[in-house]
């Protein structure tokens, strides 16, 4: 079979309702279109029947594939496994609970094709429940903005295209599918964004949910790091130590104070001292990482812009 133009990657966990519709609309769609494509559905150990269900689909439509993972390892790694397969040299992302419509798939595709590495869709108008995903969602979405300088509206809404080459160089882990974006950006990928239809769950509920908040604004701070400071880690462990050095100052002001008037001051000098020493310490990882990018560098040659061979 040749390679295909796109390919379609969708986590699915425990969808037993939603598999064959999802199939039938988005094939439908794709077939219309005149685009080769395939569609993969990776399986998060559902429990369920969604691995008999999309099996018995696969004979009618042989752009179907289905990737199984040993264990339900959550929506960041089942994205992952289904971009390395992916071989299509656009590949789209999207949820496999009816909710994101494959209709906009085309959309997304002709921005990549404008010369966007990265296309986010926007769920403008989301069917959820306010106080447990839409106000959760915009507070993250607003920090990832501010932090990152990304300025997407909806990180995360799963249907997304994405060039190829732009994926191959970005590695997920923990929930950081969300920040695919602000990775690519770093790379210096062009990012677009349209608004996409979002419909009411039909089917089950929601698999991956409010548990991940706190795992997300954690990877929010790693992205951070790594696009602010991975260039210059002196500034990062310079930034790192303020806290402690403005507490060392404290307690070594407030110990000479206490040894003025008493005449002892043990435990406040020894707190002092401890956070005298974590400071120095934050700025001696520094400078090391500064030296190991630095060694990186001359053994790379300078550090250039991506550009891509059609100049776009």
């Amino acid at each position: 079979m040749d390679a295909p133009a796109v390919s379609v990657v969708v986590p699915v966990y425990n969808e037993e309702a939603s598999v064959e519709p999802l199939v039938a609309r988005t094939t439908g769609v794709l077939g219309e279109a005149g685009v080769p494509f395939e569609l993969i559905l990776v399986d998060d150990g559902s429990t369920d029947a969604s691995v008999e269900r999309v099996r018995a689909l696969m004979a009618a439509h042989p752009q179907l594939r289905l990737i199984r993972l040993r264990r339900n390892s959550g929506q960041t790694v089942a994205m992952e496994v289904g971009f390395k397969a992916a071989r299509g040299r656009v590949v789209v992302s999207m949820d496999g609970d009816l909710q994101n419509e494959p209709a906009d798939i085309p959309r997304l595709v002709a921005m990549i094709d404008e010369g966007y590495d990265v296309v986010c869709g926007w769920r403008k108008n989301r069917h959820d429940k306010l106080w447990t995903r839409k106000v959760p969602s915009r507070v993250a979405n607003w920090l990832i903005a501010r932090l990152t300088g990304i300025p997407v509206h909806d990180n995360g809404c799963s249907l997304k295209a994405y060039r190829k080459t732009v994926l191959d160089r970005v590695h997920l882990y923990a929930e950081q599918h969300r920040f695919i974006p602000a990775r690519a950006g770093m790379v210096g990928a062009r990012i677009g964004e349209i608004v996409v239809t979002h419909h009411p769950r039909l089917h089950g509920q929601s698999k991956y949910g409010l548990s991940r908040i706190w795992k997300v604004f954690l990877d929010l701070f790693v992205i951070k790091m790594l696009t602010g400071f991975a260039g210059r880690p002196l500034w990062w462990f310079t930034l790192l130590s303020i806290p402690f050095a403005v507490l060392a100052a404290g307690f070594l002001v407030a110990a000479y104070l206490v040894s003025v008037r008493d005449g002892t001051a043990t435990v406040l000098l020894t707190e002092g001292v401890l956070f005298s020493f974590a400071a120095v310490q934050m700025l001696m990882v520094g400078m090391m990482g500064e030296h190991i990018v630095q060694i990186g560098r001359d053994g790379r040659g300078p550090r250039v812009a991506a550009v891509r061979a059609d100049g776009r």
